[in-house]
């Protein structure tokens, strides 16, 4: 009955990209890879400068922790007489000196080992922190490229299916005017272009949004465009589980009690006297000069309202500090165990949606254009059925990019992995 397809050449191609030509095609070109992008996240980013400047600042100052004060420099007058014929004089008196020396305070063991002890957990700290700051900006940026890659494949669907949707135009056409088929036939391959552009334009500001947050962590280079594909981490639980002691954010936070402990010991050790030693020479005029040696030491007397305050303050902070750290650990374990199981969930999803949805997809349209071509069934049944299959991949493409974020995150966030360039735990 609406026999539109007259001409054998037109009726193969159309039969060919409704039913073999919906696979995406892969882009040649060269360009941003996703372990170059992690490189350049590295070599770029500010955040890593910053916490690389606060590493050596701590290690600069763990240089001098346990050195000595810097001696003080004493310089002075003694008995000058200030009333009299001779006032003002530093001659005529014998006891009259003027005096030059050095003071150089001991603080006590205990102090000093505190301070050592709290320069070397500062260093740590920084550390800690920088490795926290690098596996941050690594997600991020995995994330991004993942997500801008996700979108691009869609793109690129969507661009076969505007060139498929010419070829269907053109059949239609050409059957209308060959006398087959209804006016209103004309309507629908037009209006399913308008759909697909419209569709497209929401993806494209999705991947202007994706290239930003992309350039924001690596500058430039971000603009490239990307090749390769998407890395697919292996994902263990039981082993995030086991290792996730060795989160970044834990690893800060127990840095930070060190650091705390530190103080309190140091806190502790106030309680023990500091001493200096005073060598000064002492000049007299017509006289012969002096020296003198003096010994200065510390009263920690009032221990209940100085030490003792300063004490409880700093173990009070140490034991917050442990608390959270105890806090901390068991919210990320609850948050590990949420996110692998919606990362099964998007790898059971995927797995349905491509060996059960897109098939029948596909098994629909090929129905619906038999059904078409015998007269069984309108245009607007076929239309549906394509509508349906760009929806069934486009949904794919999404859940297969939304596990890899998922796996990227897990990776850069619970997973102990060798630095970028290294031996990679993911395939291609």
């Amino acid at each position: 009955m609406f026999h539109l397809f007259r001409t054998a050449a037109l009726r193969r191609q159309l039969l060919i990209s409704l039913l073999l030509g919906y696979a995406t095609l892969g882009r040649a070109e060269q360009g941003l890879t996703f372990d170059q992008a992690l490189q350049a996240a590295l070599q770029n980013s500010a955040e890593i400068r910053a916490m690389s400047s606060r590493v050596e600042s701590a290690r600069e100052g763990q240089i001098p922790a346990a050195a000595l004060p810097d001696p003080t420099l004493v310089l002075g007058l003694d008995n000058v007489p200030i009333e009299g014929d001779d006032r003002y004089s530093l001659s005529s008196e014998r006891m009259t000196m003027q005096r030059i020396g050095l003071t150089q305070r001991f603080p006590n063991q205990g102090k000093r080992q505190a301070r050592a002890e709290a320069a070397e957990h500062q260093v740590e700290l920084a550390q800690a922190q920088a490795e926290s700051t690098r596996l941050y900006v690594q997600r991020q940026t995995a994330i991004a490229w993942i997500k801008r890659h996700t979108l691009a494949k869609q793109l690129s669907l969507l661009d076969e299916r505007l060139k498929e949707n010419r070829l269907f135009d053109q059949a239609v056409q050409a059957g209308l005017s060959s006398g087959q088929g209804k006016a209103m036939d004309s309507i629908a391959p037009r209006r399913e272009a308008a759909e697909l552009l419209e569709r497209q334009d929401a993806l494209l500001a999705q991947q202007q949004q994706a290239q930003a947050q992309l350039v924001r962590w690596l500058g430039e280079p971000g603009r490239q465009p990307l090749a390769g594909d998407a890395p697919d981490f292996s994902i263990d639980g039981d082993q995030l589980l086991h290792s996730l002691q060795q989160h970044p954010e834990l690893a800060v936070i127990e840095r930070e009690a060190a650091v705390a402990g530190a103080a309190a010991q140091e806190a502790r050790a106030a309680k023990k006297p500091d001493w200096s030693l005073t060598l000064a020479y002492l000049n007299r005029e017509d006289f012969s000069d002096m020296a003198t040696l003096q010994v200065n030491m510390d009263l920690p007397l009032f221990g209940k309202s100085r030490q003792g305050p300063r004490i409880a303050a700093a173990e009070a902070k140490q034991m917050a500090l442990e608390a959270q750290a105890d806090a901390v650990r068991r919210e990320h374990k609850a948050m590990l165990e949420s996110e692998l199981a919606d990362y099964q969930r998007l790898s059971s999803t995927l797995k349905r949606q491509r060996t059960v949805l897109v098939p029948l997809a596909e098994e629909k349209i090929a129905l619906a254009t038999a059904a078409w071509r015998g007269g069984d069934s309108s245009l607007a049944d076929l239309v549906q059925a394509r509508a349906e299959w760009l929806e069934a991949r486009l949904t794919e493409i999404s859940l297969a990019g939304q596990r890899y974020e998922k796996a990227a995150a897990l990776h850069f966030t619970y997973e102990h992995h060798d630095p970028v360039g290294e031996d990679n735990d993911y395939e291609h």
